[in-house]
Order: structure tokens, then sequence, then C-alpha cells
């Protein structure tokens, strides 16, 4: 009964003389007990447990005071009610399910007025016996609820999961003396610790045990034989409540060695319709359910772990933890509030995937290029982490089985995830985007998107792809063409050849000096072969942002041939284009227009004159000439 990270599973035996359902066998001394009652006018009713010598002494009082006597102070009463028996579960304890995504807790808990409490708690520092333990806890707990809570925290941080003891159960005591004592236990001992020290502060709770997909937990395995895992319910406020302590204290490392405090509070007072997810207890009654959910069920069921919920995931599809592929194609989508990062491993890398990131979610297909059985990991975390939280937690494991490979969907190794614009791009000022899709499909080898600015951003754009034809980065950039018209900008790509091509979005804000950011890309895929568009011209420093070539837009000029020019720019005085001679462009509209000739030239230059009374010019543009 312990815990990997969230989701793992062990097998512990039940004790000697104890049946699965937590009731003890005729083995146990402690059952026989004698009643010795005083008469009735004395108002006070004893129970004295006789136990033989080599059992821990269970609680001796159980007190019931009559009218008007007075509450026992005797030295030995060391102040504590024995509170009656539970009652079993019924109707009014029961949950709805499937979740109802409103609440993660079965009952409303203000997490910040326990926080006084809760330090309170961690600072006790009692251990010579569990009812001066006890004692000392409720000391700043008034409601039922308060008292639960302190105990809680106590164990939570105070009891560590004991991992050598776990491989050899028989040496271990789960007996709430022993277990205070060594300040470490396995699941049954963090259990009936919680449930004694309960009844001591007057709570009823029950220890209750079946199976949890925890340590070593494998992807759709089936559960056979006892039960593995221990954990309790408390009745507060007229209702019964699930929670389970050896996984709010923390999580064992893989090679099972090492246990390591981490809190978890997911697991105090989880709402039933979560806490079946990954513990299915022997009596079904108390999966506080309506309706309960079959051991099958429970095995087939998807697993979220806790991060899952505490990062205000809400659902994933498929629902079932064995995907099978279609075609060579396997979906999976994430619904969650809002604002959310998401990543994936397939077999421990993102390329064999399309990602993309919707306001609320994510969406994921996924194209394995091999056969078999594939581990796929989903991570998140939150777009506003504090730095403590900022790292991707896993929050759902899937295994896909493959059956044929889609060898057409291989993606390029530049293509980052998620795909396509999103929120997260909105985010950085590029709004109304054209395309939302994140793959663009063009057969002619152009397109062309648009975006409208945020204020004071820069754009710069790459294009990538694989093979042999790989772009050279100056190159990637020049099949790439940014126009912009006051707070729109266009990008008009040309792909030199057929293929899957990525289109890389940067940007920076114009008064920063630094670099530029990654923001998002998109995947461009053309499958016609004949595809050979030229780069655009290379453009110089002083060819601004808001300067636009209507034509030639190709980088590469035919030979010996009259081109037309035609390039709206503003606060020019004069424009010439160089080539063996040189040709003035005359101004029509707030258009520069001409034409040049290419004969007995390799490169053509476009050159500005800022200033009438200035007698140098400046390069903008430059053009390749076609060698004959």
């Amino acid at each position: 009964g312990s815990k990997g990270d969230g989701n793992g599973n062990s097998r512990s035996q039940p004790h000697q003389g104890t049946d699965l359902n937590g009731r003890r066998g005729p083995t146990d001394p402690c059952e026989q007990t004698t009643s010795i009652t005083s008469g009735p006018d004395k108002g006070t009713q004893v129970t004295v447990e006789i136990h033989h010598k080599d059992t821990s002494p269970q609680l001796i009082k159980r007190l019931s005071l009559g009218k008007g006597s007075q509450r026992l102070r005797g030295h030995d009463n060391k102040g504590f009610q024995k509170t009656e028996a539970p009652r079993p579960p019924g109707a009014k304890d029961l949950h709805a399910y499937p979740w109802d995504k409103s609440s993660l807790k079965s009952m409303p808990v203000d997490l910040q007025q326990l926080e006084k409490l809760d330090a309170y708690a961690l600072k006790v520092n009692v251990t010579n016996s569990v009812e001066e333990l006890v004692k000392a806890l409720l000391k700043q707990a008034r409601t039922d609820l308060e008292k639960v809570r302190a105990i809680w925290m106590w164990i939570c941080h105070h009891i560590e999961y004991d991992v050598v003891g776990y491989h050899n159960k028989s040496q271990v005591s789960s007996k709430p003396r022993d277990v205070l004592q060594m300040g470490k236990s396995i699941c049954e001992g963090y259990a009936e610790l919680f449930e004694h020290m309960c009844s001591l502060a007057g709570i009823q709770c029950k220890k209750l045990s079946g199976h949890a997909k925890g340590h070593g937990y494998k992807t759709g395995q089936t559960f056979t034989g006892d039960s593995d895992h221990a954990w309790n319910a408390v009745y507060l406020e007229g209702r019964w409540h699930l929670l389970d302590s050896t996984w709010g204290s923390g999580s064992v490392d893989d090679s099972f060695t090492k246990f390591t405090y981490r809190y978890n509070e997911f697991y105090f007072l989880t709402h039933p319709a979560l806490f079946i997810n990954n513990h299915f207890p022997d009596n079904s009654n108390w999966q506080l359910l309506k309706p309960t959910l079959t051991l099958k069920e429970f095995e087939n069921n998807m697993l979220h772990n806790s991060n899952f919920y505490t990062l205000g995931l809400l659902a994933a599809h498929p629902e079932t933890p064995i995907i099978r592929t279609v075609n060579g194609k396997a979906s999976v989508s994430v619904d969650c509030r809002s604002g959310t990062l998401f990543m994936f491993k397939l077999k421990g890398t993102d390329e064999h995937g399309l990602m993309t990131l919707k306001r609320h979610g994510m969406e994921l297909d996924i194209y394995p290029q091999k056969t078999g059985s594939h581990k796929l990991e989903i991570f998140a975390k939150p777009s506003k982490a504090e730095a403590s939280d900022d790292v991707y937690k896993c929050v759902l494991e899937y295994v896909v089985e493959c059956k044929s490979v889609d060898k057409a969907m291989r993606f390029p190794k530049d293509l980052h995830q998620p795909v396509g614009p999103s929120w997260f791009s909105e985010r950085q000022g590029f709004l109304q985007p054209s395309h939302r899709e994140p793959v663009l499909h063009t057969n002619d080898g152009r397109c062309s998107l648009t975006f409208t600015l945020g204020k004071d951003i820069s754009v710069l754009t790459s294009l990538h792809t694989d093979g042999s034809s790989s772009l050279a980065e100056d190159m990637g950039r020049r099949h790439v063409l940014q126009i912009h018209r006051r707070n729109q900008i266009e990008l008009k790509v040309h792909l030199p050849h057929a293929g899957n091509f990525v289109l890389k979005i940067y940007s920076k804000k114009k008064s920063d000096p630094g670099n530029y950011d990654y923001i998002f890309n998109y995947l461009i895929r053309c499958l016609n072969t004949e595809v050979k568009w030229p780069a655009f011209p290379q453009s110089y420093s002083k060819w601004l942002q808001d300067y636009e070539i209507v034509e030639p837009l190709s980088g590469l000029l035919p030979a010996n041939r009259n081109v037309q020019f035609k390039l709206k720019m503003h606060g020019i005085a004069k424009v010439l284009v160089q080539a063996e001679n040189t040709y003035p462009l005359t101004q029509n509209k707030g258009c520069w227009e001409g034409t040049c000739n290419t004969s007995g030239c390799r490169e053509v230059f476009v050159m500005v004159h800022e200033n009438a009374n200035h007698s140098f010019y400046s390069h903008v543009l430059k053009y390749e000439v076609e060698t004959q």
C-alpha cells in the first residue's frame, strides 16, 4: 500500500488474524472484554478491557456520562471520549459518478483558514504516546474538521513510508504505538494510526483496504488476489469522507528504495468520484458512489494522477488507457479550465505528433513511425506559473498500439510543439490569425498568412526543412516575405521545392535591443514536385518595415530582359536600380516605378537617396540574375 508518484501499486499481506475487510478474526485477544458497570445511581458506566500480556492495550475507557455527573478527571482517564461504533455508509453519503467537475473535495474546505492550524500541527513534537500526541494536536482544533485536519497534517509530515519494511512485511508492526515510535510504516500502519488518533479525538473513522493504482502499476493491468493498500474514511458533518495519508505524505522512487516527503493536498477528503480513480475498496459501499464501479471498470478506466486534477484539468479523451492507431494515427485531447501549457512524449520524444493548444485544453494527433506498443506521456503546467511550479508535470499516460505506419506523416525535426496559433501566440501579440489550423497545405508552393500585430512588435521568420535540401539559415529567412500595412502583417511564403516545411515565427519589442524570442510555428505541406520557387530578394537595414515590394517578388531575375519594378517606399528623394547601367525609378501615387535591363550583369541592386542634398546612395535590395 504505498505510492510511487501518484500511480503505483504494491501488495501487502493482511495481518495475521485480520480478514480482508479489517474485521478481527478469533485469534485476536483484544476481543475478550469484560464490562463492569456501576449501579444506576452513580450515572457512570466504565468498560474495562482485559488484555493479554503480549498485546498493546487499546484505549481503556468508554465513558457515557449520566445526568449531573462531572466528567471523570481520574489520572488514568486521559480525558478522551470513546466514539460510538461507526455506522455503515448510506444513501446520504453517496456522490454521483462520473465526477461533476465541481470540487476536488467531498465537502467545502477553506485551506487558507486552516493555514494557522496546519502550521501549529506541523510543529507539535510529541512521540512518547499517541494519547499525548492527540491531546497536543487538539489544543488548537475546535471543530471536527479541524481535529481531523490536525491529525492528517501531523501524520503526513512525520510518518515516512518504510521502503525496507515494504519488502519485508512480516517485520513491520502497524500498531499505532509502534508506528509513532518508529516514525515510519507502510500504508496499513498509516491507516491504523489515523483511525486510532481519530477515535481518541472522538471522531468516527474507519480503516479501509482494497486495490490501488499505486507504485508499480502498469497501464491496463488487472488486479487479483488480496488487497494491496489501506486508507481511511472519516465521518464529518453527517457524512462519510475519504482520505489517504500514505499518499498525502510523499512518494517513493521507481526503484522503491527511497521515500521523499512531498505533501499532497489532493488526498485529503478527496471527492469520491476522483478517489475511485486509483482506490478500489474491497467493500464497494465504501466507494461512496452512485452508481458503484465494478473491478473491471476500475481496471479499464484511465488513471488520472493527482497532478491532473491539481492543475485544473477536467477530462481526457479517450477515457481508456490503451489506444489503437487507425491508419497510423491516434488522437488524444484534454479539457481544462484555461491557460494551461502542455507537452507530450511518445517513447521519450515529441517528434511524431502534432499538438495544438486550445483555449480550454489541447488536442494531439500522434503518428508513430514504428509499429508496436509505445508509451505516450502527457505533461502540463500552468502558464502563469510561480517559479516553484514552473515545471511540466506528468498528468496522463497512455499506451499507443500501432499496427501500421503513415510514412507521409513524418515531420521535420525542426517542428516545435505546440503547432499553430493559440491563446499563447495571441498573448504575445499575434492576433486574428488568418489560418487557425496548425498545418497549411499548398498545391502551387505559395501561401500567405496574415495577423493583426500588437503594439511595438518586430517580427522575424524562418523556413526549415529536413534532408539534403535543408536550407541554410539566411536562405530559410529569404523564402518568407513580410509585408506590413498599419497594424497588419502579411507573411508570404514561397517554397523552394515540394515537401514538409516548418515556418517559425519570432518576435521582440521594437524598443528592446535584445534577441528575438521564438513564439510559434506552422507546418507547411506541398506534394507538387513541380514546385520550385526562388527566394525573395535580399533586403538591407535601410529597407524599412513598412516598405513593400509589389514587383518583382522573385529574388532571381531572368537574364537579358527588361524587368518592371514597382516598390512602395516613403520619405525618399530618389530611387535608382543599378544593373550594367543605372535606371532611375519615378514616383507615382506612393509607388516608385520603372524598368531595368538585366543584360551583362550577375546582380541588380535597388538604391535610395534619402535626401536630395546628399550625394550618397544606400542599398536597400539585392537581386540575382540567372546565368545564361
